[in-house]
């Protein structure tokens, strides 16, 4: 269990961190819209992978995860300074869809609201979702 909440914390900060280095450090035009949305870190400490959330086509996307793997090392060495770890953990990025899934499934439902409208069809769940 300590464990556990070690590892949650570990996370967390490695998460804040590579936040700040990101925005504030890297020079990198195409990371400019990234946005860390959560750090998992491996039991032995040696991997965290890092989901990452850009805001763009699918172009801007792959460009955000090329730069972001190009800086990796020095993303590693800047957080590795900022926290106070034996190992900082290797850095891995994968690109989180989750607030793509989430416009598609906001779109779908304003399509069948507009449907029931033009049936007449009234929903009672619908004023509860918006």
């Amino acid at each position: 269990m300590f464990e556990n909440r070690r590892i949650d914390r570990v996370s967390a900060l490695i998460q804040k961190e590579l936040s700040t280095v990101i925005h504030r450090s890297l020079k990198d035009p195409r990371v400019k819209f990234c946005s860390i949305t959560q750090v998992d870190v491996s039991l032995d400490l040696k991997y965290a992978d890092v989901k990452v959330s850009v805001i763009g086509d699918k172009q801007q996307k792959q460009g955000a995860m090329a730069g972001l793997k190009s800086a990796a090392g020095y993303l590693r060495r800047e957080v590795g300074g900022r926290i106070d770890l034996r190992y900082v953990p290797e850095l891995r990025f994968k690109l989180d869809q989750s607030i793509d899934h989430l416009m598609n499934l906001d779109g779908l439902l304003k399509q069948v609201r507009a449907e029931e409208e033009k049936l007449g069809i009234s929903s009672e769940c619908g004023d509860e979702i918006s």
